[in-house]
């Protein structure tokens, strides 16, 4: 049975007061100042009663606030950060979300390692798939929510000696995620494997540990091209999408699928969340950040 002590306290400071009054009424001394040092001492505890049931309230209500950690690759940052999870957070004032951000495969491992997040969004179905295969994504949650698109990249404004994936290999620098552990590296590997051309992209590759910093590589300069999602491109005005992956590069689309962490401890919080971005006004806004609804 839970305790009601803001109750108590103001029923015990009541019952004070009720008595202090009977007692101004029983004593026939200096009447006049007998009730005002009364009235001072009833209005003193009646400030004290309303700071005490102020507090408790208080106390009750940081008590039932709800902190979900989301695990999110890398090219979600933009959109969860600046609109999804302060929109979140409005509609529901119990629950607060922090949010980490790294390549998929690096937030995978640490999930594994014991990470405690609550949801776990990738760029790839491949982590998610390798967690619920391993019981530590719960497989009814699992949504394959979004769409992305691979595109190549180069420095706006300068001089570019690549036109598209076939003459990729003129660039001197060419940036990519790493393939170990970036899912947009994995695609990009598959499509220029599949034109026939990765051994040459390799040859002239560096590798980044996740794609914001493939992305920052090419915008500053110093990559002449890069390989990047359509959604990371459209972040910044510092480099120019010159083209996307050949059709039938890719064996499949580019999926971003979301489920709960089976090891969370707010379930319901975390379900809450899974959802509202399965939901209309979500979704516009990754449509507002270039990605597509996985139909």
């Amino acid at each position: 049975m839970k305790k009601n002590t803001g109750n108590k306290v103001v029923m015990v400071a009541a019952a004070g007061i009720a008595a202090m009054m009977l007692l101004v009424g029983c004593s026939s001394s200096k009447p006049a100042e007998t009730t005002a040092v009364m009235e001072a001492t009833a209005e003193a505890t009646t400030e004290a009663v309303v700071e005490t049931v102020t507090a408790a309230e208080t106390t009750t209500a940081a008590a039932k606030e709800t902190t979900i950690l989301v695990a999110a690759a890398a090219s979600l940052k933009y959109s969860y950060d600046e609109e999804l999870i302060p929109m979140f957070v409005a509609a529901n004032p119990g629950i607060k979300v922090d949010a980490t951000y790294d390549s998929s495969g690096k937030l995978q491992t640490q999930i594994e390692e014991g990470l405690g997040a609550d949801v776990f969004m990738s760029a790839a179905t491949k982590q998610m798939n390798a967690l619920k295969d391993e019981n530590m994504v719960d497989a009814d949650s699992i949504v394959n929510l979004l769409e992305n698109k691979i595109v190549l990249i180069v420095p706006t404004g300068m001089d570019a000696k690549v036109t598209g994936f076939e003459d990729i290999a003129n660039a001197d620098m060419i940036a990519i995620g790493d393939p170990e552990s970036v899912p947009a590296g994995q695609y990009a590997k598959e499509a220029l494997t599949s034109l026939g051309l990765w051994d040459a992209v390799d040859a002239k590759s560096t590798k980044g540990t996740n794609v914001t910093e493939v992305l920052n590589w090419v915008a500053e300069g110093s990559a002449d091209a890069g390989i990047v999602y359509a959604t990371d491109a459209a972040t910044t005005d510092k480099v120019q999408v010159i083209a996307e992956a050949p059709e039938g590069s890719l064996a499949a689309k580019v999926i971003y699928p979301v489920g709960i962490v089976t090891a969370s401890e707010n379930k319901e919080a975390a379900q809450k969340f899974v959802q509202f971005l399965q939901s209309d006004e979500a979704i516009a806004v990754f449509e507002k950040y270039g990605f597509s609804a996985n139909e």
